[in-house]
């Protein structure tokens, strides 16, 4: 089921550790910082992850990523992610997500999300859980 949402956005600054020999950002990092801000995403709409998986047994699990490294970052950057929901299925969330340095993108990725249970099988979002992702 398509979702329009609107953009969130979370600003994170490129520290020293993120970078390699060549002075960039390592790419595995991208991954990190993409991470990052579905979690601040997630936390906006005022879901706290750690009480859903307590409560309710479930978790977010990145089934699949595809990813376009555009421009590299470097050492000190200050980075924002947009992080924007594209659907929800039953058990699946699909993301569209930017690395952005000023108007500069960097990095693009689309991901996708599955439920999971405790035991970690796929198991459908709650209608409390998608409402507050359907925003």
């Amino acid at each position: 089921m398509a979702v329009p949402h609107a953009a969130h956005q979370a600003t994170f600054r490129v520290y020293y550790e993120d970078t390699d020999l060549a002075g960039i950002v390592y790419y595995a990092n991208y991954l990190k910082f993409i991470e990052r801000g579905r979690s601040e995403w997630v936390r906006s709409l005022g879901i706290d992850q750690a009480v859903l998986r307590a409560e309710e047994g479930i978790v977010f699990a990145v089934r699949r990523v595809e990813a376009d490294y555009l421009r590299p970052a470097r050492f000190d950057d200050l980075l924002t992610v947009t992080t924007r929901l594209l659907a929800l299925g039953g058990a699946r969330i699909e993301f569209e997500q930017a690395v952005m340095r000023g108007e500069e993108r960097l990095f693009f990725a689309k991901v996708v999300l599955v439920c999971l249970s405790r035991e970690g099988q796929a198991v459908r979002l709650t209608a409390g859980l998608r409402e507050k992702l359907s925003g």
